[in-house]
């Protein structure tokens, strides 16, 4: 399907990106199952990471559920415009990706734990897309905040990607790059599978599991 004669798989170009708006989205003061904030300014003693997976509502129960996570939320990254609606980034004129934010405890867990959350729940290899959900707002992508984020993650994908050739999957098209903002989602996305249980989850990972982080000794 092509909007404006583009693809719905094709990056905006920056100058054709819609405008959004310096005011930024209103969010629940608590998350609904751990009851923590969802907006900095977070406790000390906490990391966070920001990743695009497809869906988001799926992908942020994937890490609520993660051990020594402290608050999730959702929202856009990756594009050009500011403090973008949920229909405008549908629309793929806003270069942005859905995302989200897991914010954890680094006495009980750390970056590369998150890092394999992000691997083994989704497949990516699709480019532009995430199982029937297709459209540059779906795509894989890892935004660092640090020098030794991207470190990381750069390493966790050559790991992985071995992993999912020796298994017959295709290259990584994932996305890494430096996080340039954090768009909050509208307060009805946030925790939205908590909300609604039965609600749509289009998650799949490729039943890989990503080695980084896990000891081989016997």
């Amino acid at each position: 399907m092509a909007f404006f004669g583009r693809s719905k798989v094709e990056m905006v170009n920056p100058a054709e990106a819609l405008a959004g708006r310096s005011m930024t989205m209103p969010v629940p003061a608590a998350h609904t199952i751990t009851g923590n904030a969802l907006t900095p300014p977070f406790p000390d003693g906490l990391g966070t990471i920001v990743v695009g997976m497809g869906c988001f509502w799926g992908a942020e129960r994937k890490f609520w559920e993660a051990p020594g996570v402290w608050s999730t939320a959702v929202g856009y990254a990756g594009g050009y415009t500011p403090n973008p609606t949920y229909e405008e980034v549908c629309s793929g004129r806003t270069g942005h990706t859905e995302v989200v934010l897991a914010v954890f405890d680094l006495a009980t867990t750390d970056y590369a734990a998150m890092l394999r959350v992000f691997w083994d729940n989704h497949n990516p290899t699709q480019g532009m897309r995430q199982g029937n959900d297709v459209g540059t707002q779906y795509r894989s992508a890892i935004f660092y905040g640090t020098d030794d984020e991207k470190i990381a993650a750069d390493a966790s994908a050559t790991a992985f990607g071995a992993e999912l050739t020796n298994a017959g999957y295709g290259e990584i098209t994932t996305e890494i790059a430096s996080l340039d903002a954090f768009y909050y989602a509208e307060e009805y996305h946030q925790q939205y599978l908590d909300k609604n249980p039965n609600g749509y989850c289009g998650l799949g990972g490729t039943s890989v599991t990503c080695p980084i982080g896990i000891s081989t000794d016997d």
